[in-house]
């Protein structure tokens, strides 16, 4: 377990340490509370709560305020792990006015220590505003979900020399813009490790292989809670789903049966109180 609060000095001083950094998403105070337990080193309330918190098709729907109203949530559990929110789409995308002011909208409304938001060259701009009004933040690159329709789906990026090399080019504009990491979506192992190789800042990796200094899922995946897709690169260390299931169909037939509530399960009282009633 971590032995005292990770930030993002801890974050950088991990890949000079070689020290793998670990990072899980969370939208709730309650999986805030287990996962800095646990010790993790990041907690990101991604956007990915449209999907498996909201139900929603993919994180295009996903707004400010539902982002705010969770990463607040998971703040208040949240003690030594540095906590990052997701930008949402269209929340930095119109100018670097907006961009900032929603960043702040992260730190000042939802406690985030951190930010993190999608794209290269096209959002320097804004990352290099951010920064500059004292915001630490993440990058992310290769597959972007808020860019789902522009890529045509769910597809591993940088497999051609074109774009590896875009992803390069955008990898160093962000590092020069002042991001402190960046995560890599859906790239091939060996370019991952190119980057990594390439860069000063850490690389989180999530569906990159081994080769980034850190690693990233989505505790549904983790845990086995989301059953609408499981990605190639997702590995399930308990399968949570299956025993919720299990769980309640248990609680189900002991109601049917009378076995629930039972005797340790209830409070007495003076049987005289009845009589008297």
């Amino acid at each position: 377990m971590a032995a005292e609060k990770f930030t993002v000095q801890s974050f950088r001083a991990a890949k000079s340490q070689n020290k793998c950094i670990s990072m899980l998403t969370a939208y709730d105070y309650t999986t805030a509370v287990l996962l800095d337990e646990a010790g993790v080193d990041s907690i990101l309330v991604g956007d990915s709560l449209g999907m498996v918190m909201l139900g929603y098709e993919n994180t295009l729907q996903v707004t400010m305020d539902e982002m705010i109203h969770h990463t607040r949530a998971v703040a208040r559990g949240t003690r030594k792990a540095l906590l990052i929110g997701d930008m949402p789409f269209l929340s930095y995308h119109i100018s670097v006015d907006e961009a900032v002011r929603n960043a702040g909208r992260f730190v000042q409304e939802g406690h985030a220590e951190a930010v993190k938001l999608e794209g290269g060259a096209d959002v320097v701009e804004k990352v290099r505003a951010i920064v500059k009004a004292q915001i630490p933040v993440l990058g992310h690159l290769g597959l972007t979900p808020q860019s789902l329709n522009m890529f045509g789906g769910f597809k591993v990026q940088g497999k051609d020399i074109d774009a590896a090399r875009q992803l390069l080019d955008d990898a160093l504009v962000l590092q020069d813009a002042g991001a402190f990491g960046i995560v890599l979506e859906c790239v091939p192992d060996a370019l991952a490790g190119f980057l990594r190789g390439k860069l000063e800042i850490p690389t989180i990796g999530i569906g990159a292989g081994s080769n980034c200094d850190g690693q990233v899922l989505v505790i549904q995946d983790l845990l086995g809670l989301y059953r609408r897709m499981r990605p190639k690169f997702v590995k399930t260390y308990a399968d949570l789903g299956d025993a919720t299931v299990a769980a309640v169909k248990s609680y189900i037939e002991e109601i049917r049966q009378g076995q629930f509530p039972a005797a340790e399960h209830s409070f007495t009282m003076d049987e005289s109180i009845l009589t008297q009633l």
